[in-house]
């Protein structure tokens, strides 16, 4: 199974792509959030044959919702509907750190969105539901 990982930003998203197993997860692009922003990705899960997309799920240190979350909300709707596939959340508590540690500040978005992808791919493969 094939998926698509999505770090939403305001300015940016993060996408990456895993492996055609659905083990490994690698950076993909980045898009410029707009009006564009719900094609491009779209395209994207047709072009990579995706079967389900992964979306950063934002939240702040208390673990409540943040402000970003209705526009990742609305965006995980949109792209459910406009590409056919099926959207889930996956916490994406400090990845945009963790991807900056990682030295790739360049593609900063793709490395996040991998970084969530790949915690939603160890999760399934813990739970053997790959």
């Amino acid at each position: 199974m094939k998926y698509l990982g999505i770090d939403y930003g305001t300015k940016r998203i993060g996408v990456a792509v895993s492996d055609d197993t659905g083990v490994l997860a690698f950076p993909l692009a980045t898009v410029a959030a707009g009006p564009k922003a719900l094609q491009e990705v779209s395209d994207l899960v047709r072009k990579h044959k995706v079967e389900s997309v992964v979306i950063g799920e934002s939240r702040n240190f208390k673990n409540e919702p943040n402000l970003l979350m209705e526009d990742i909300e609305q965006f995980k709707k949109d792209i459910a509907e406009l590409a056919q596939v099926p959207v889930v959340y996956e916490p994406e508590f400090m990845t945009s750190a963790a991807a900056a540690r990682e030295g790739e500040s360049k593609s900063l978005d793709a490395s996040a969105a991998a970084l969530i992808l790949q915690s939603y791919l160890d999760k399934m493969k813990h739970h053997g539901a790959n």
